[in-house]
């Protein structure tokens, strides 16, 4: 059986589980607390010597990381992942774009508030800018179609979700961005959340 290694409190890992869930995938949960440091334990570093979570070990042994790489494998030829060239592009943009513009800002704020205990003054305002700008593009984008990439969800949606919908966590509004929480709530009610 497929196991999943991952942690149920970073957005990286329930992206994963999001889209084997929803494509009624047969999988076991393998918990992975990075927080306390299991990523770094030998039996892991076995497995993914980069010492990050997620990675999916399938039957034959071998093992996948980094989270969207694991999306677009898990969902190839499903809805999840289109067949046009162009909206497969588009998936592919927003996919990056989340990776580099978006979790390492929203995702890591709300790490230093949830699991460090640090104040919205202690937070680097650099990190916080960027975040609100992450936010804000992806209200303008939402304000002009109802997903990312397309007319239904992808696992550009599934993806972008995850750590959005914990924003509020690492100090950001959701409230000021109405199409942003429109969205999330289109998202869950898709992957019956």
């Amino acid at each position: 059986m497929m196991k999943i290694y991952g942690w149920d409190r970073s957005g990286n890992c329930l992206k994963v589980r999001f889209v084997a869930d929803r494509l009624g995938l047969d999988y076991e949960w393998v918990e992975v607390n990075s927080a306390e440091l299991e990523t770094r334990q030998d039996w892991y570093l076995k497995l993914n010597p980069v010492g990050q979570i997620p990675i999916v070990q399938f039957d034959d042994g071998r093992v996948l990381s980094q989270s969207n790489a694991i999306l677009l494998h898990l969902a190839r030829d499903s809805d999840l992942v289109p067949d046009d060239p162009w909206r497969l592009a588009q998936v592919h943009q927003w996919l990056f774009w989340e990776q580099y513009s978006h979790e390492p800002y929203i995702a890591v704020c709300r790490f230093l508030k949830v699991f460090k205990g640090m104040t919205d003054a202690e937070l680097d305002p650099q990190k916080v800018e960027r975040g609100n700008t992450a936010l804000d593009v992806m209200d303008g984008r939402l304000a002009e179609a109802p997903w990312f990439a397309g007319d239904s969800p992808t696992v550009a949606d599934l993806s972008l979700v995850a750590y959005t919908r914990w924003a509020d966590e690492g100090g950001f509004d959701l409230a000021a961005r109405p199409h942003v929480a429109e969205w999330i709530g289109r998202v869950e009610r898709f992957l019956g959340l």
